[in-house]
């Protein structure tokens, strides 16, 4: 792993002072190296993905290896609203194009904060993420039913190659059960191939124009019983799921794409309150484009919702 590994640097922010009361999360956050051994307990661990092959390979914008950066100079002043440990263990990278060894970084990564108790919640990067982390999740868990739910406007069940668009293809292929919940896709981002192809693996999936108020009910019923039936999950959220007005910094951009209002949020509140959450991600920030840093602040805040509920229970 250590071609394809950064060490934390230390956080900055606003300082309103020492005391607990007016802490903020770089006065907080632990830098832990994890070519070490980890303190144990029940925390979370922020981990960057700062890749952007897998998007080049899958055409897309490049820029999202710069993601993580991005995420943390947006979460340093956020106030503390958690009781336990939170520690940022660095940045995988890839330095050389071989975005398979970066992967395998990756898995590696995510079994180490696995091991020592923690919860792994990473900052992309490309959505080349979703491979290495759940596949570091499935070996962290054996036999645990492992339920990937992915906010995203697209399948990512590309059959062919690696990169972006094809990480939950190739766990499709790894492991059994796959059990695979895709909420806001477009039709006007996936092929008819993809349709079919979600559809020959059981693939569960809801549109984005399911995250309207009439169909409430059935979205909530959807993710409840996905959620009934794993025993753990992995939680992917691809900021292109939003539409471009709140999430322009993206590798593609849905003009047309849900909003991160209390429907969405109602969702995402459901996954942290299961129990079973054993990683989540932010996936394909790409600062080169966003404006005001309004996806950056977007997908920080739901970091923000994650931790304080982890760490804290609310």
């Amino acid at each position: 792993m250590k071609a394809y590994y950064q060490q934390p640097v230390a956080w900055t922010g606003r300082i309103d002072g020492n005391d607990e009361e007016v802490s903020r999360w770089h006065q907080r956050v632990q830098c832990v190296d994890l070519s070490s051994s980890l303190p144990e307990g029940n925390g979370v661990v922020l981990l960057g993905f700062a890749v952007d092959e897998g998007v080049r390979r899958n055409k897309g914008r490049v820029g999202a290896a710069a993601g993580p950066a991005a995420l943390r100079q947006a979460m340093g002043s956020f106030p503390v609203h958690f009781d336990g440990m939170l520690m940022d263990g660095g940045n995988i990278i890839c330095p050389d194009e071989n975005l398979e060894a970066a992967q395998q970084a990756l898995s590696g990564a995510v079994q180490l904060i696995k091991r020592a108790g923690h919860t792994p919640l990473l900052l992309g990067g490309g959505h080349e993420i979703t491979y290495g982390h759940a596949t570091g999740l499935y070996q962290s868990m054996p036999g645990e039913r492992l339920g990937l739910i992915n906010f995203d406007a697209h399948f990512d069940l590309r059959p062919e190659g690696v990169s972006s668009g094809t990480g939950f293809w190739q766990l499709s292929q790894e492991h059994a059960p796959f059990q695979y919940l895709a909420l806001g896709i477009q039709q006007l981002s996936n092929t008819q191939q993809l349709f079919r192809i979600a559809g020959e693996l059981d693939a569960l999936y809801l549109e984005a124009d399911t995250f309207h108020f009439q169909d409430r009910i059935l979205l909530s019923a959807a993710v409840a019983e996905f959620i009934k039936k794993a025993d753990q999950l992995y939680l992917t959220i691809d900021l292109d799921v939003f539409a471009a007005a709140y999430a322009p910094g993206v590798s593609a951009t849905a003009f047309n794409g849900i909003r991160p209002d209390g429907l969405f949020l109602e969702c995402f509140r459901t996954i942290l309150q299961s129990g079973k959450l054993a990683g989540m991600d932010i996936a394909e920030l790409n600062p080169s484009f966003d404006i005001d840093q309004r996806t950056a602040k977007l997908g920080a805040a739901l970091i923000f919702e994650a931790v304080s509920f982890l760490l804290s229970g609310k």
